[in-house]
């Protein structure tokens, strides 16, 4: 099939849609009533002031009413080339029309009451048609060009449909004048193994078909509705749904277009058959931009995808976003980790006098746009998706690397007492190949053991407790220190603490907020540092932010804080400044 049948013996609701839209950016209709007044307005008054002798006084000056005829010219001329400028074709007939009228009475006016200063006046209404007849002449040119550059604009090349860009038009168009609407999402099935078998060219003539029998559909008013069918590209579409009267009508309109799908295509004497899913979301229900419309109902089609459903109809629910912004994070987090952009913050940590300990180094990502991606909401989908081990992997390679600088650039006698710490999920730290990995980051940056620290969870013993025991062992040997990290939140078995060879307890954040607001909390807080010392652990807070909760932790013997109180995360330049300044002021 070739491409230019596409549309033979069609309609023209879609075109007709799309130059009702455009119509409505052009001058109103108004407005030619309003200049054409204005001009007839003028003339009048160009008329009465040429005739008159009277005079009056302006700043002390004695000026003649006529000498404003030329004013009251020049505005009716101004009123002739808005018609032409803004009207078109119509406004240069009418303006002509108007100018032609003139001259009889001009000439009249000479003749009759031989008023010398129509000579004038008929040779600027002479010149005013040349001007217009100029100005229609190229504006007609322009507007050839401004056409068809916005057909291109508009129209997908392959199909001769709407592209993406007419549809968010005609959503704006829509969504500003309160209509309500549907916008259905769709994607053809397994359509790339027809690129990949049969070749572009073939794929090609299967979309032009596709579309060809969705405009056709579109343009016979079949359905109950007025559809509006874009190609997004590739091999998605859109249909802009409107005149429905109830959800019914929105899933009959859209089966149409199925069934429409689903009939045999038959190319160069080849059958395919093909099917799509179809996810929709609708305004104003569901969404009230554009935007989030067509994110809406390409989280509602990305599901049926997701599912494997091969021909399914589903309207977007509030729950599928997530799940299409999980996907999303996942997809920006693989290709950080691919590309190696996934970078890291140093959080300082001090001992109660204010003497720096060392760092926590902490995962960082950055959107495309280079906006900050909260840990919050990529660290869950690092879990769940097993790319947490990546992700410490990464950090601790770079953390390490920013301490063997920090370490080099220090004199051999004044190497600075600095501990990074860093994390790891205990699925990380189950791997047989665990050890290994830390072993090579070392070697490969020659950074000290005894100035690394790392932190795990309670979460450790719930699993394998025996396995868990000798995977810390064997950290331990290699001189790493260990720390518990968001310690009374989770599994808490003194028992297992005790077996733990561990160096540092880590209370978590939860507990310091409502340590100066709960009795209890405080004496929760002040257990759990007695019992660190006890087992001859250190103990530092997270989330210190207030001086209160500072002077709390002094009075309850806690070791270190960690905290926005002194310490904000730090990119590497700026932890590595602080070192400089601390070590200097020491």
């Amino acid at each position: 099939m070739q491409k230019d049948s596409v549309h033979s013996e069609i309609g023209k609701s879609i075109d007709n849609t799309l130059e009702k839209l455009y119509r409505k950016k052009e001058a109103p209709k108004w407005g030619f009533i309003v200049i054409v007044l204005g001009f007839f307005l003028c003339s009048i008054f160009t008329t009465k002031l040429a005739r008159s002798q009277e005079v009056i006084n302006l700043f002390g000056n004695k000026v003649p009413l006529a000498i404003f005829t030329g004013v009251l010219s020049a505005l009716t001329n101004m009123c002739i080339v808005s018609l032409v400028v803004f009207y078109r074709r119509i406004g240069y007939f009418t303006a002509v029309g108007l100018l032609v009228t003139q001259f009889p009475w001009l000439l009249f006016n000479f003749v009759v009451h031989h008023n010398n200063n129509a000579i004038p006046g008929m040779f600027s209404g002479l010149f005013a048609i040349i001007v217009c007849t100029v100005i229609y002449i190229n504006k007609t040119v322009i507007d050839k060009y401004q056409k068809r550059f916005r057909h291109q604009a508009v129209t997908d090349s392959l199909t001769e449909l709407p592209n993406r860009f007419a549809c968010s038009e005609l959503m704006d168009d829509l969504i500003k004048h309160g209509i309500n609407f549907v916008i259905v999402s769709i994607d053809l099935n397994n359509f790339k193994s027809i690129n990949d078998t049969m070749g572009h060219n073939v794929g090609d003539k299967v979309i032009i078909e596709i579309a060809s029998r969705w405009k056709t559909l579109a343009d016979s008013h079949k359905t109950a509705t007025k559809d509006f069918v874009v190609r997004l590209g590739g091999d998605e579409f859109a249909i802009i749904i409107r005149g429905y009267k109830a959800n019914e009508d929105i899933i009959n309109t859209i089966n149409a277009y199925r069934a429409e799908l689903e009939k045999t295509i038959t190319i160069d004497n080849c059958d395919y058959f093909m099917t799509a899913c179809f996810g929709y979301a609708k305004f104003p229900d569901d969404a009230d931009a554009t935007a989030n419309l067509f994110s809406c109902s390409d989280a509602a089609m990305h599901e049926i995808k997701r599912q494997n459903l091969s021909n399914c109809i589903l309207r977007f629910n509030s729950a599928l976003l997530k799940k299409e912004q999980v996907l999303e994070i996942e997809r920006k987090l693989r290709a950080a980790l691919d590309n190696d952009s996934v970078f890291f913050c140093l959080q300082p940590q001090f001992d109660m006098s204010h003497k720096l300990r060392g760092f926590e180094a902490l995962a960082r990502l950055k959107d495309t746009d280079g906006t900050i991606i909260h840990p919050s909401e990529f660290i869950p989908v690092a879990e769940e998706t097993g790319l947490i081990d990546r992700v410490d992997l990464c950090v601790f390679r770079k953390s390490a690397q920013f301490l063997a600088e920090l370490l080099k650039k220090a004199p051999k006698n004044k190497q600075p007492d600095i501990t990074i710490s860093f994390n790891v999920s205990v699925r990380h730290l189950m791997r047989n190949n665990f050890i290994e990995e830390i072993e090579t980051v070392m070697k490969e940056t020659g950074v000290p053991a005894n100035n690394l620290e790392l932190e795990i969870t309670e979460s450790i013993m719930i699993d394998s407790a025996e396995k868990a025991l000798q995977r810390i062992n064997e950290v331990k040997r290699l001189g790493i220190k260990v720390a518990i990290d968001d310690f009374g939140t989770g599994y808490s078995s003194l028992s297992y603490l005790n077996k733990l060879p561990s160096d540092l307890l880590k209370i978590d954040k939860s507990f310091i907020d409502a340590m100066n607001t709960s009795e209890s909390s405080k004496q929760y807080v002040a257990s759990i540092v007695s019992i660190g010392h006890i087992l001859n652990l250190k103990v530092i807070s997270e989330g210190v932010e207030k001086q209160a909760q500072l002077e709390t932790l002094k009075s309850i013997g806690c070791d270190y804080i960690q905290g926005y109180l002194w310490g904000q995360p730090l990119m590497p330049e700026e932890a590595m400044s602080l070192v400089d300044v601390i070590g200097e002021s020491v």
